[in-house]
């Protein structure tokens, strides 16, 4: 087999997925795996896979995607295996620029994800992927093919940050910038350190059994967040500090998305930011100051699980004639706990404003609210506003209120800037 026959076998694959052809598509895939006795043919087919595989990447990068978002719809969209080729395919993709050419957040990315060149040479990484994933080679061209049709298919994003080869261009000559750069990158590599450990104190509280135990670890996390909080806004305000909105996604998965995406509006309107939600792809674009964004992600991540296991805590619900109950008892749940936990964050975000500075601190609040709303409009020109989805289930929407007003916001006693617009 030549390269251009693999190409163009590759090409009638990806085809067959988009006229959802599974026959063809099978028949492709058994011709591009070849067989034993033919490794100069097996090798051309590895060769174009993955060089189709690199090409759907940077394509990618060039439709405003991010690593973690690639990663993480190609693992909802088809399988997590998938998910683990597509992070090789982007570690190989990666080696093209230069580390000084790549923005520190996707670095951050690539290190969570585990992206690295892990195989010793790339026509070995075929085959060194079927034997860590203990798959034939049949499974692997499927895999990759599946991949690249995905790829070739990701809608348009609005970028959030400079793509790889284009971040350092011209600091070099502006000594003054490159200190800020560097400034701002210990700064978030702070945020970074506190995210992982509020991180690790709800993966605990979600696991205990005991509920006293998870409302002290949930306050513990909320506490480390609103000190945080408080010290980057205190920081801003005395240096002056020019920093521009910026963004980040946030996943919103299923079951019940819908009530999580509100949870996720709230939380964002309560500290500065806005939240866009792209249902279809499984997650949200929240746009902010940094600070601010790290506080939404923490926080969100922080309510819903303690949503959650109010939620599971509550039980299977069923009618009187015994029929199931429990998913539109757990939507109205949901529902009404991110109304309620809306109108909490909204008094304390007016009284930490209002403590923090009062009418001084009112222009900066305001600044800062128009230039959020400036990236949103630029990013977002055609934003349509979703209706609020219908709630059937009064217990559910009872139990979802209840659970909202016990729910941990600042610890065991509201904290004083936890959520102010800094």
């Amino acid at each position: 087999m030549t390269v251009r026959e693999a190409e163009r076998l590759t090409t009638e694959a990806v085809r067959s997925l988009s006229r959802g052809d599974a026959a063809a598509f099978r028949r492709l895939v058994a011709e591009l795996s070849g067989r034993p006795d033919d490794p100069g043919r097996t090798l051309a087919a590895d060769r174009c896979l993955s060089a189709r595989l690199r090409d759907g990447v940077a394509a990618a990068w060039e439709r405003g995607w991010e690593p973690a978002d690639v990663v993480r719809h190609t693992s909802r969209r088809l399988t997590p295996r998938h998910g683990r080729l597509v992070t090789d395919a982007i570690a190989s993709e990666m080696r093209a620029y230069a580390g000084a050419t790549v923005d520190h957040r996707w670095r951050e990315q690539l290190t969570t994800l585990g992206a690295k060149v892990w195989w010793e040479d790339d026509d070995a990484h075929p085959s060194a992927w079927r034997e860590r994933e203990e798959v034939g080679r049949t499974a692997y061209v499927a895999c990759a093919v599946e991949i690249v049709h995905l790829l070739e298919f990701l809608p348009s994003l609005p970028g959030l940050g400079p793509r790889p080869g284009t971040y350092a261009q011209g600091e070099d000559a502006s000594t003054s910038f490159s200190s800020a750069r560097a400034w701002r990158e210990r700064a978030n590599e702070v945020d970074q350190r506190m995210l992982g450990k509020v991180r690790a104190l709800l993966a605990k509280a979600e696991s205990t059994e005991f509920p006293e135990e998870a409302e002290a670890l949930s306050a513990r996390a909320q506490q480390l967040m609103a000190r945080h909080s408080i010290d980057r806004a205190l920081l801003a305000v005395e240096t002056g500090d020019t920093e521009g909105t910026s963004g980040r996604r946030v996943a919103v998965d299923n079951p019940y998305d819908a009530p999580k995406a509100v949870l996720l509006t709230v939380v964002s309107d309560a500290n500065s930011c806005r939240a866009v939600w792209h249902r279809e792809l499984g997650f949200a674009t929240v746009l902010g100051f940094s600070a601010d964004l790290a506080a939404v992600e923490m926080l969100f991540t922080s309510l819903l699980v303690q949503a959650t296991s109010a939620m599971v805590h509550a039980g299977p619900r069923r009618d009187a004639r015994g029929r199931s109950r429990t998913r539109s008892f757990r939507h109205a749940f949901l529902n009404a706990y991110a109304a309620r936990v809306g109108e909490r964050l909204r008094e304390a975000a007016d009284r930490a404003a209002a403590d923090a500075g009062g009418k001084d601190l009112l222009p900066v609040l305001a600044a800062r609210d128009r230039a959020v709303e400036r990236a949103v409009a630029s990013m977002f020109p055609n934003l349509a506003k979703g209706r609020a989805g219908s709630v059937s289930n009064h217990e559910g929407w009872v139990a979802g209120r209840a659970a909202a007003d016990l729910a941990s916001l600042n610890g065991r006693h509201e904290v004083t800037g936890a959520f102010r617009r800094s």
